[in-house]
Formats: C-alpha cells, structure tokens, sequence
C-alpha cells in the first residue's frame, strides 16, 4: 500500500486507481497522461507483461471516455533487451490504441494518443525513430519526447517539425557526458528557450511544454501570442498542482503527467531526491506539520 506521502506524487497501485485520478482532474480541466511504473528490464517476460498492461491500459481508456493519454519507457518494453522486442511491443501498444475503424478499412479511429518517453543519450536514436514510424502511420497519434540539455536536440527538432504527431520539450534529468550535454543550469535554460522559440516558428502544432519553470511557461504563452501556434503545458502530478489548475482556468491545455504501479517507490524516492522543496513537503507530513 502507498503511504499518503508517497500518494502525492504516483496515482495509486492500480489502473482503476489512476483512472479515477484522471476523472478528478478532468473535473477541473486537466487531462491525464498515465505512466505505469517500470523501466529497464533486462528480461523479456517483465518487458511483454508490462505492454500487455498498456494494451489493455489503452482500451480502458477509451472505455471509460476520460480525457488521457499514456506514456511509455523504451527500456519498460524491451529496449535494454532487443532492439526488436521494443519494436514489437511498441507497435503492440499503438496498435491497440489506435483501432482500425470498421466502416472504414484504410482508416483509424481517434484512439488513444501514445507518448515515447525518452531516456538517456543511448536510447535517443532508436526511440526517435520508432516515432517516426509511428506518426505517420498513424497520422499523428503519437508523440515523442526530446530534451533541452542534449547538445543535438536542435537538429533532432529540424528533423520532427515536419513529422505528424507531438513533441514534448522538457529540459533533461539524465546525467550525460559533458561532450554531449550542457551541464550548466543557465545554459541548459538557455538551450530550452532556443529549442522552444524554434518549435513555436517551424512547428504548426503539437508542442509540449513539459516544464515546472514559470519562466519557461510564461515565455511559452509569449511565442503562442507571438505565433499563433497551439501547445500545451505538461508538469507531473504532486508538483505545483495549484498552478496546473490556475493555467487551465485560464484556458492552457494543461496534461498531468501521472505515475502509477507497484514499482513506486524508487519513483518516490527519486523525486524526493530531485528537489529540496519536495523533501521538506515529505518531512511536513510525516512530522505533522
């Protein structure tokens, strides 16, 4: 059972769980893009089971009409294992996402959009072009994820702003080398407003900004104004929850993005490592205060 700190970061253990978080959210105007714990297996059984979880993860979705979407890690469905089982089990993914409409053989229904998570500098050439593939094949039901602190996003960003689908911009988590990575706070920035302002000019929709930084959200709002270009905001769940619901009482398209599963603990305790004002939220309410 998640402790009630814990909860205030993962949805629950359950996709009945996480669902019903979504429910709560779209009440006050935010979507839901759910994540089921797990990541770098190095066995195909985890890999296979954890897709098949998605798989039905996606029709639950559509079953319950709720306004979400699902995000997956490569090394979750095989990547650390075979290139090719990641493929696999990815298409298994989209493809259930996307059903083929009856009345109409050539084409798909709206389905259930689909997020490629990106991990480490490894990972990035196989996951980009698995989206490729995805989102023409399914006229843009996919999206991918790309990150500011990679010396080469810019040039990866030239090669998606004509490719269907979204494109979520966050600013990196993953301890790269200095050769292929900026490792300044200041320049990281630097690079996430380069790589945004680029986006909001070439793209002609499907941004995602997947940022906490007010700096970043309000220059967002200022290329929209500046370009016209639709985008949306994307922050996780427990983390300035307050500003996600004032964004999207102003009319921001905003998405949660929402971990769930047995395997949250090592989510937890990663984000609790990761920023100061999270440790002393925990240390509050295990103190009382």
């Amino acid at each position: 059972m998640i402790p009630p700190i814990a909860s205030n970061f993962v949805a629950g253990e359950t996709p009945e769980a996480a669902l019903a978080h979504v429910e709560a959210l779209n009440d006050r105007g935010v979507a839901g893009i759910l994540n089921l714990l797990g990541e770098h297996y190095t066995e195909r059984p985890p890999a296979d089971a954890d897709a098949d979880a998605y798989v039905d993860l996606v029709r639950a979705i559509a079953d319950r009409g709720v306004d979400a979407c699902v995000s997956v890690k490569s090394s979750q469905i095989g990547l650390d294992i075979d290139d090719d089982v990641f493929r696999e089990n990815l298409a298994r993914i989209v493809d259930a996402a996307n059903p083929a409409d009856p009345d109409a053989a050539d084409h798909t229904t709206d389905g259930t959009f689909v997020w490629i998570d990106m991990e480490d500098h490894e990972t990035t050439d196989v996951t980009l072009d698995a989206f490729e593939r995805h989102a023409i094949e399914t006229d843009g039901n996919v999206g991918v994820c790309v990150q500011a602190n990679l010396k080469r996003t810019h040039e990866d960003l030239e090669r998606l702003a004509d490719l269907p689908g979204k494109v979520r911009l966050v600013k990196g988590a993953y301890d790269e080398p200095a050769a292929i990575a900026y490792k300044e706070k200041s320049r990281v920035d630097e690079s996430y407003r380069e790589c945004l302002a680029y986006m909001f000019d070439a793209f002609d929709d499907g941004i995602a900004v997947g940022s906490h930084d007010p700096a970043m959200i309000e220059y967002a709002a200022e290329l929209h104004a500046e370009h016209g270009t639709d985008y949306e905001v994307q922050m996780l769940t427990g983390v300035r929850e307050s500003a996600q619901f004032e964004l999207a009482a102003d009319g921001v398209e905003v998405h949660q993005y929402i971990p769930y599963g047995s395997k949250w603990f090592s989510y937890f305790y990663r984000r609790i490592r990761e920023r100061k004002s999270n440790a002393l939220f925990a240390l509050r309410a295990i103190v009382g205060n």
